[in-house]
């Protein structure tokens, strides 16, 4: 299955203070640039979705695509504009991952595409089992299915915004993913969690 990476940086980063929380230092380097090296050798092609200047991103040598649904629809906006972009360049499917979590698994597409195959649905999406809180859903992490635009489009039209309100009636498999150190789906929301963050990658 060739698959399309899709690289969702569409948000306001608002609790973060603003800007852009994937380009904030990590280690040395931007977050953007550990998730996409994470995400390279997964997907045949990456793409980012990112509102505003494209020029910021400008150094990572991306297609860079916008949401085409206005005033920040949320993640499902992302999506859609990545498989209009998969669509024109031939690809059947796309893999997503949130740009504000540089640790994901590194066998994520691949455990995707097998949960989607076996289960016979045109989705799959990441979850992960917590000891406290038990199986905790990733709904930027997924696998999509580009057949389903149309459909996407019409529901964000509709004003739908949660992934998992279209994605479920679309018949959507789990790939579970067993609890990891440093947390595969810690994202990078705040402040704090970019603290946090660091002592994780030194912990590495």
């Amino acid at each position: 299955m060739k698959v399309a990476g899709v690289i969702l940086a569409g948000g306001q980063s608002r609790r973060m203070g603003g800007g852009d929380k994937a380009l904030r230092d990590l280690g040395g380097q931007p977050i953007l640039s550990h998730v996409i090296a994470r995400l390279l050798p997964q997907v045949d092609k990456m793409v980012l979705n990112a509102n505003g200047n494209a020029a910021r991103f400008e150094s990572y040598n991306l297609p860079i695509v916008a949401d085409s649904i206005d005033g920040f629809a949320g993640p499902l906006a992302g999506v859609l504009a990545g498989m209009d972009w998969a669509a024109k360049a031939g690809y059947e499917h796309i893999a997503t991952v949130a740009a504000d979590t540089p640790f994901f698994p590194e066998n994520l597409v691949l455990a995707l595409c097998m949960a989607q195959e076996g289960e016979g649905k045109p989705l799959a999406m990441a979850m992960s089992s917590d000891p406290e809180r038990g199986f905790v859903r990733h709904p930027t992490f997924g696998l999509w299915s580009v057949d389903l635009r149309e459909d996407l489009r019409a529901a964000l039209q509709r004003g739908v915004r949660k992934v998992v309100a279209w994605s479920e009636p679309q018949g959507c498999a789990m790939m579970v993913f067993a609890p990891d150190n440093p947390d595969p789906f810690f994202n990078v929301n705040t402040p704090a969690d970019l603290v946090r963050a660091k002592k994780m990658l030194k912990d590495c």
